[in-house]
């Protein structure tokens, strides 16, 4: 729908001339040149946004504005005030005004403007939406979310879970790729056996054979007892491989060895023991590139790829951000024993423009941060990390033009730029870079190479 405004100037040809220029960029307009009648008008109809001139007979603007304040807070004002005037500028904030211009002022000044108003009304309906529904709001063994990304996933895991099949789980650090393996299990025939998580990046290449495999008595300097390895100890129920993407190249063919055979073979052992697990595994790395370069052994890769689940970057989940942010700060009003009740427009807006690099985790710091700092009965952006505080949407990467120089770029160029923008959003991942552009990754390679995109930038 298009966004309704009221503005409301004593020249009937001021308003006709806003009221053309708005409408031809898709507002809806009321003009009205009596305040008297734009506060009765106000009373009866709903409008997104009210823009009012100062300086009018029977009612000035800020006068105006202090009505729409009381009435209706959650319509945005902005009140047109006289060229240099500050002390007015500054008393229509005081009355309540979301912004002010000044006369005379450049209509896409004041277009501007109201899109910024309107954009800031939807956030504070958000924000108090939220706060009503968090609580009961679509949870998936732990996980929050209402993005459309989000529910494919749900309704993925829903159909993985009634499988016995391998499942590769990857996405950016700190989108919940344990999560999903557990909500995987949770969700089987397998969820009253044991869930066995092991990270393969945690620990060196030997005892990492161990853990996974078991071993003798006496097989090396400190096995005084033989043990039953995790394949073993997760019988009947999940093993996740976590990370998987950092096991070491020794070892790939022994765990493909394992996988094909259902048996290990423990360490120092002559011996080899079935087990019965369902074998989940995560990385935040492309596997597929790595299989191209010889850092990961392909069978290994097709053995564990049955069913793949590529979970979202927190920044393409759109307002999730805000769900998952009203659902930390209740949770950590009630850790630190405040009453924090949510998020002000305003951070609702910085949060939105942030780009997440570090995903749901670096979230839930923030959040955690903002309510163990604030003296709020709401977040307000000075309790958001300095990084967080300067984003806004109008200056967020995809959200408004960027000016260039005279002239055209080159079709090469703009292809340039926007290759390397896709390759900044995903955090350096050229299988997810590819993805997003819709092209194969062999080409992404080329182009990347064509444009000496440096390999220590690769985060993949």
């Amino acid at each position: 729908m298009k966004p309704r405004v009221l503005f409301v100037d004593d020249e009937r040809e001021m308003c006709d001339v806003v009221a053309m220029d708005l409408a031809r960029h898709g507002f809806d307009v009321v003009t009205e040149t009596s305040p008297q009648q734009a506060a009765t008008l106000l009373s009866l109809q709903n409008f997104d946004a009210v823009v009012t001139d100062l300086q009018m007979p029977g009612m000035n603007g800020l006068d105006l504005c202090a009505r729409i304040v009381a009435n209706r807070p959650d319509t945005p004002v902005i009140v047109v005030t006289a060229f240099g005037s500050l002390e007015t500028a500054i008393a229509a904030l005081r009355s309540g005004a979301y912004d002010f211009v000044t006369k005379p002022f450049d209509l896409e000044v004041l277009r501007f403007a109201l899109e910024r108003a309107i954009q800031h009304r939807s956030l504070r309906s958000e924000v108090a939406r939220l706060r009503e529904v968090v609580g009961q709001a679509r949870r998936f063994e732990g996980l929050l979310g209402e993005s459309a990304a989000m529910q494919r996933i749900f309704e993925l895991v829903e159909r993985v879970a009634e499988t016995d099949a391998s499942v590769l789980l990857t996405g950016e650090s700190g989108t919940g790729k344990e999560l999903i393996a557990r909500a995987i299990h949770g969700r089987s025939a397998r969820k009253g056996a044991p869930f066995v998580a092991l990270n393969c990046a945690a620990m060196p290449e030997n005892l990492l054979e161990s853990e996974l495999f078991g071993h003798t008595k006496g097989a090396f300097t400190d096995a005084k007892t033989a043990r039953a390895g995790l394949f073993v100890e997760a019988s009947g129920g999940v093993i996740l491989l976590d990370e998987i993407g950092e096991l070491p190249m020794a070892l790939q063919p022994k765990l493909l060895r394992a996988l094909q055979e259902r048996k290990v073979r423990p360490v120092g052992g002559t011996n080899e023991i079935p087990f019965d697990a369902r074998i989940v595994a995560t990385t935040n790395r492309d596997l597929e590139l790595m299989v191209e370069e010889r850092q990961f052994r392909e069978d290994l890769f097709y053995r564990i790829n049955v069913i793949h689940i590529a979970l979202p970057p927190l920044r393409a989940r759109g307002n999730d951000i805000l769900l998952l942010a009203q659902s930390f700060v209740e949770h950590y009003s009630k850790t630190f024993k405040k009453t924090v009740t949510g998020l002000s427009a305003a951070v609702a807006e910085r949060l939105l423009a942030y780009p997440w690099p570090g995903n749901v985790r670096e979230l839930q710091n923030c959040i955690e941060r903002a309510v163990a700092l604030t003296r709020m009965n709401e977040i307000v952006v000075e309790d958001l990390p300095e990084k967080v505080q300067g984003r806004t949407l109008a200056a967020a990467p995809g959200r408004g033009a960027v000016a260039e120089p005279d002239g055209f770029l080159s079709l090469e160029e703009i292809e340039r730029r926007h290759i390397l923008r896709a390759m900044e959003v995903h955090q350096g991942n050229r299988g997810l870079a590819a993805d997003a552009l819709g092209i194969d990754r062999k080409t992404l390679y080329r182009k990347l190479r064509a444009y000496g995109y440096s390999e220590r930038e690769d985060k993949s």
